[in-house]
């Protein structure tokens, strides 16, 4: 697939093999110079220039520009936690906006992403859906929110993780060719074990995923031990029932062999009594898996409140008397809204 930006070859969204065709078959420009262009994306985290590229010929640079867009986000808002996290609020080519966060672990930074400029999955506890879905965002899109992290923050990123605003696998086929570009060897080069890409069910999606043969981490946001209650908060599940599902999550886990990862907010009476713990641990105890507990992050169009420790405490213990591991996600940028369910496709409130 060729992704333009009006009527240009998006530059960004392009592999090295790729940019080497356009550019010999196309432009007739030696297929030695995509190299160069390449090392010049890289080498500047994406803030490039062709008429600064000083050693392709001014001739092709002209050539260069009049047929590729150089894609650019521009950071309209910096928001810093007290625990060092960075929460950025990017304007893109046409005025969307969305938001992204950078976050320092022991094992190396991250930078989680957006996928899409809004969100359709409209589930009942996340910022991300209100107003609705806009766009898609293109593999450069995606790209340049780490590029732009790593240009401010002037440090290395070694993990990227699908979880900001949107659905990645209803934007399935540019999230696809994004993580390629990431995994790339001239590219930034992560690996795809560093990758973690987090989906609310969409059940036909993990099954293509899985044929894709890219080992990255499958996170899965359950949220909810049924149908019944899992319909009341995330409107996927009118769609994908929970039996299909977790069968295209063991199929997936037995397929790749890597442990998926079940996403559960915990929300004060709604999901969080022991009945819901031991109907969780029965259904997902024969997959391959982790249940990673996530303190719902509270947003002002919203009333639920996340449980108390104690209750959360009990929950978690059921689930390990199970056999079922089962640990606490850390807590990073609360305090600039910058939590799981807190980005929004602007930053109005």
């Amino acid at each position: 697939m060729t992704h333009m930006i009006g009527n240009k070859i998006d530059l960004f969204s392009l592999s090295p093999d790729e940019l080497k065709e356009h550019a010999k078959n196309n432009l007739k420009i030696e297929g030695y110079r995509a190299d160069q262009i390449y090392s010049w994306i890289y080498k500047t985290m994406g803030d490039i220039d062709f008429a600064k590229m000083v050693n392709i010929p001014k001739i092709q640079q002209k050539i260069l520009d009049g047929y590729f867009h150089i894609s650019k986000l521009e950071i309209k808002k910096k928001r810093i936690s007290a625990d060092g996290t960075v929460k950025y609020l990017y304007a893109l080519h046409d005025g969307a906006m969305i938001e992204s966060v950078f976050m320092r672990y022991r094992h190396g930074n991250t930078v989680c992403i957006s996928t899409q400029v809004g969100c359709r999955m409209g589930c009942a506890f996340c910022a991300s859906a209100i107003g609705g879905f806009v766009r898609n965002l293109l593999p450069s899109e995606m790209l340049l929110q780490i590029m732009a992290c790593i240009r401010d923050i002037g440090e290395r990123v070694s993990n990227v993780v699908l979880m900001g605003i949107g659905e990645p696998l209803d934007n399935y086929e540019n999230v696809i060719k994004f993580l390629g570009l990431l995994n790339g060897r001239q590219g930034l080069n992560i690996g795809y074990r560093h990758i973690s890409l987090s989906t609310c069910g969409l059940a036909d999606k993990i099954a293509k995923l899985k044929e894709t043969d890219m080992p990255i981490t499958l996170s899965v946001s359950l949220h909810a031990p049924n149908d019944e209650a899992r319909r009341k908060i995330m409107p996927i599940a009118g769609k994908w029932e929970m039996e299909t599902l977790l069968k295209a999550c063991r199929e997936y886990a037995n397929f790749t062999k890597r442990r998926i990862s079940f996403e559960y907010a915990l929300i004060g009476e709604i999901n969080d009594s022991k009945e819901d713990a031991h109907e969780l641990a029965a259904k997902i105890k024969k997959i391959l898996c982790h249940v990673n507990l996530i303190f719902l992050n509270e947003i002002p169009e919203k009333n639920f409140k996340p449980p108390e420790m104690k209750k959360a405490r009990e929950f978690q213990k059921i689930l390990e008397d199970h056999g079922i591991n089962a640990t606490f996600r850390r807590k990073c940028g609360n305090d600039i809204e910058a939590s799981c369910g807190q980005l929004r496709k602007n930053n109005l409130i």
